[in-house]
């Protein structure tokens, strides 16, 4: 079973996310490919921060959970001191986990806030921030409408 996740649920909840964060004075942010790019650019633009950084995981084949997870990116931080870390969704949290240790292991002076869409009460890593829990498939409309037919 599937959720369709429309432009207007995202656009309300992205809204309600910035309500949530902007008081928080992030130095930047990073955008989890492919789900949290959508996220990280609107939510840039709501808290006008220009430096919007990305890392990249492969968790999943479409829908087949992989065994391994990869990292693909580095981010470079200057002067950071917090740091917001978006996905679309803590689904399994393993992902989110994976990057969240990363980050701190390797940047030990930054603060970095975890913040999603959505988040499914079985997934391992609960992010700081999020809007709404997920009890099926997400089917966010980025993905849906522009998939070949």
């Amino acid at each position: 079973m599937k959720h369709y996740y429309t432009y207007e649920e995202f656009k309300t909840d992205t809204k309600e996310l910035i309500k949530q964060i902007k008081n928080e004075k992030f130095d930047g942010i990073i955008a989890i490919s492919r789900g949290g790019l959508t996220l990280g650019h609107c939510i840039a633009e709501g808290l006008g921060l220009r430096d919007v950084q990305t890392i990249r995981t492969e968790l999943y084949d479409d829908t087949t959970k992989r065994d391994v997870i990869k990292l693909f990116g580095e981010c470079k931080f200057e002067q950071h001191k917090k740091v917001l870390v978006l996905d679309d969704i803590a689904d399994s949290g393993e992902t989110l986990k994976f990057i969240m240790n990363y980050l701190q292991e390797n940047f030990e002076c930054i603060e970095f806030i975890s913040a999603t869409l959505f988040y499914k009460k079985t997934s391992c890593y609960e992010p700081i921030f999020w809007i709404k829990e997920a009890s099926m498939w997400i089917d966010f409309f980025w993905e849906a409408d522009y998939r070949e037919e």
